[in-house]
């Protein structure tokens, strides 16, 4: 099983506290993720993490592909539905592309948990 992690700058510490408590089994699965996001997780949780680009140089669109190829099978897409800047990846490209291959997409903490735990049972 093969999941992305993404963020906006604001969620990117909800990010990081989320792959902690889900340390467990989320190290069961590749893991991918944006590169700043990725790299957070690399350096501050015990998780390993494949980085794609950067989200305003297009890692969303690297992950995007990724579900067009059936390569990743979940995403946690923490937004910030509020206050998200120009720069940051938009999620609209990624769940459509989610909902035409049948691929889980979740976009607040308690959905990402239902996703993760979901896997978790799953195994």
């Amino acid at each position: 099983m093969r999941l992305a992690l993404i963020a906006h700058d604001e969620q990117k510490e909800t990010l990081i506290d989320f792959a902690r408590e889900y340390t467990d089994t989320l190290s069961t699965h590749d893991l991918l993720a944006t590169g700043t996001t990725g790299k957070r997780l690399n350096e501050e949780t015990d998780l390993t993490v494949e980085r794609k680009s950067s989200g305003p140089l297009g890692g969303d669109m690297q992950i995007g592909a990724e579900v067009v190829n059936g390569d990743c099978h979940g995403i946690v897409f923490l937004r910030d539905p509020l206050t998200a800047q120009p720069h940051e990846p938009d999620i609209s490209a990624l769940l459509r592309i989610c909902d035409v291959h049948d691929v889980p997409l979740a976009t607040n903490p308690t959905s990402a948990s239902y996703l993760v735990e979901g896997i978790g049972l799953g195994e």
